[in-house]
This record gives C-alpha cells, sequence and structure tokens, in this order.
C-alpha cells in the first residue's frame, strides 16, 4: 500500500511541467534559426532533412539508453561496445550462413535470426552490466567503463580488428529504405522506440519505480522495491537500445566493425544532460533527451558546411558544452535551493 501511494505521489510530481522543456525549444529554435541564416542555400533543405534523419538515429537511440540508466542514478558508458558487439555477431552470422547468390525470399529467415541474435547479444551485455552493479555494487561508471573495454575487446578478438563486410545487399537495402521516398526507416525505428520509452516512463509503474529508486534507493528499498531487479533490467533494456542502435549502423556502412562510433559515447552522456536528465538519477524526460538530440544534429550539420571549421575541433565544441551544461544545471540548482531556503525562513 505504501508503495503504491508513493508510486502515485512520484507519477504526480513527474506530471507537473517541466521548465527544461521551454529552455531546450528556445535553443532549438535558435539553433535552427542561426544555421539557416548562416547557411541559407545548404542548411533547411529536403536534402539536409534527409540526411540528418539518417545520421542521428543511432546515437539517438543509445542515448535513449544511458538516460534510462541515469534516471535509476547510474550510467552506461558501454553502449558503444555493445552496438558494435551484437553487431558484429549478426554479420558474422549472416556472412557464414547465407549462401552467395540467394533469392530474396531465401535470406529473409536469415535476416530474421540474425536480428534476434543481435537482440540477444545486447540483453545479455546489458545484464551483465547490471549484475555487476546491483548484485557486486560495482559504481556504475566504473562497470560500464569496464563492460566498454570487455565488449570491444571481443569484439576485435572474434574479427581480429578488420571490418566484418560482405552483407547480404537485401540487408542494407532494407535498413536503408525510405518511407514516401523522404522518411528512413532508421528514423522511423528511432521515433517509435522514443514513443515507447517515453510511454514506460510516464504511463507504467515499472517507470514509476525507475524515478523512485533513482530519487533515493534506500527510500525505495525502505518502500519495498526491488532495486536489485530494477536496476538489472534497466541496464538489459540499455543493452537492447544499443544492439537496435548497432543494427542500423550495421546497415547504414553495410559492414560491422569493434571501434565504430567512438565518439558517440561522450555525444550521448551530453544529450542526456543537456535533455534534462539528473546525473544524481531521479529526473528527466525523454520529451527533454529527443530535443537534446535535434539541437546537436542541427549544430553539427551547420558546422559541417563551415569549411574552416575542422572536425578535429568538434569534440573539442562538444566537451565544452557539457561542461558549460553542467555549470548553468548547477547554477540553477544553487537557485533553486536558495528560494527554497527563503520560502521555509518566510
Amino acid at each position: 500500500m505504501t508503495t503504491t501511494k508513493t508510486a502515485d505521489s512520484v507519477r504526480r510530481g513527474r506530471s507537473a511541467r517541466d521548465p527544461n522543456l521551454l529552455r531546450l525549444l528556445v535553443m532549438l529554435v535558435f539553433v535552427f534559426v542561426l544555421m539557416t541564416v548562416l547557411r541559407p542555400n545548404q542548411f533547411a533543405t529536403m536534402a539536409d532533412f534527409n540526411s540528418m534523419m539518417r545520421q542521428f538515429p543511432e546515437y539517438g537511440i543509445m542515448a535513449i539508453g544511458i538516460s534510462l540508466t541515469m534516471i535509476t542514478g547510474g550510467i552506461d558508458l558501454g553502449v558503444v561496445g555493445t552496438a558494435n558487439l551484437s553487431a558484429i555477431v549478426a554479420a558474422k552470422f549472416l556472412i557464414g550462413t547465407v549462401p552467395r547468390g540467394a533469392a530474396p525470399a531465401q535470406v529473409v529467415p536469415y535476416l530474421i535470426i540474425a536480428v534476434l541474435l543481435s537482440l540477444s547479444v545486447g540483453l545479455v551485455c546489458g545484464a551483465f552490466a547490471g549484475m555487476l552493479i546491483s548484485r557486486f555494487n560495482i559504481p556504475a561508471i566504473l562497470a560500464t567503463l569496464g563492460t566498454q573495454q570487455l565488449f570491444t575487446g571481443i569484439a576485435i578478438g572474434i574479427t581480429s580488428g578488420r571490418p566484418q563486410s560482405g552483407l547480404p545487399l537485401l540487408y542494407s537495402r532494407i535498413g536503408n529504405m525510405e518511407f514516401f521516398r523522404f522518411v528512413p526507416i532508421s528514423f522511423v525505428i528511432f521515433f517509435v522506440v522514443a514513443v515507447g520509452v517515453g510511454i514506460m516512463l510516464s504511463r507504467t509503474r515499472f517507470g514509476t519505480y525507475m524515478y523512485m529508486m533513482g530519487t533515493n534507493p534506500r527510500a525505495s528499498r525502505y518502500a519495498g522495491l526491488n532495486n536489485t531487479s530494477i536496476t538489472l533490467r534497466t541496464y538489459m533494456i540499455s543493452g537492447l537500445l544499443s544492439s537496435v542502435a548497432g543494427l542500423i549502423m550495421m546497415a547504414r556502412a553495410n559492414s560491422a566493425k569493434a571501434d565504430y562510433g567512438a565518439p558517440y559515447t561522450l555525444q550521448c552522456v551530453l544529450i542526456a544532460v543537456l535533455g534534462g536528465i539528473n546525473p544524481n538519477g531521479g529526473f528527466g524526460t525523454i520529451g527533454g533527451v529527443t530535443m537534446a538530440i535535434l539541437i546537436l544534429q542541427f549544430l553539427s550539420s551547420g558546422l559541417n558546411m563551415f569549411n574552416n571549421i575542422s572536425n578535429f575541433y568538434r569534440d573539442v565544441i562538444w566537451g565544452g558544452v557539457l561542461i558549460l551544461v553542467l555549470v548553468f544545471n548547477k547554477l540553477l540548482s544553487w537557485r533553486e535551493e536558495r528560494r527554497a531556503v527563503r520560502k521555509s525562513m518566510n
């Protein structure tokens, strides 16, 4: 009974308007208008929109996975390693089993098995990370740094560091198909994932339990929640989403490699923090994360249109933005604390 009442109060608290969404909307409009003004003939064109919709789903889905673990008070820095390992397992299966010159009807069953195999690898990787954190009480940042290195090492070991190419053309065709000759299937997958995870967080009991645990793990345990189970399931979901991202990357590149998407980890953390996910847990929405993804994608696409800005400076820009966002959020937190103190004194 206590758990139900607490969950209801947390759900009502999350239903309140998130002020961070308005700030993100202003940032989104500002970046969009700025890039449109600076590059009117390149940015905000149909071709550019199509290109952006192909680029961000893979790291956007991983960012959602990281956001879920941060809501529970942890973090998953192994998403890229999980994505690459699951893609490599699927690629090796397809390369080793699909006969050369096989008809599409013959290839489809192999594709289904490969996708299921990749998703299973993601679940196992997530479960392993969740077990290290929940059962052995290893700090999430250390456990997932370890799993990132472990999964990347396994991927390098089974491929000898070489890219896995020569996939059936049907997989690449399906993975790069477009709806209405404009909307890539990868964007549709991202949209479905974002909506599904958003509903899970806002409408299900498990989503409420994730927020409760992230807000105060000890209180949630005293309220009757199984923190171990919540942690394990959260990291399994993150691993599953990482494998989905890995399948998208494999389709876009028509190959799989152990070190593909190395900069995505920093970008995903930046997206989560910029999107309003509290690094200490207990607060954040998928709506905010989605807006942060769009902001960074607009910024990234716009910077690519300036020939005098080297790609080598991109990590510097991302790191600087991450620090600025953290400092800004800390200042806002201090201001809210001062307001609360003043109200209590009055």
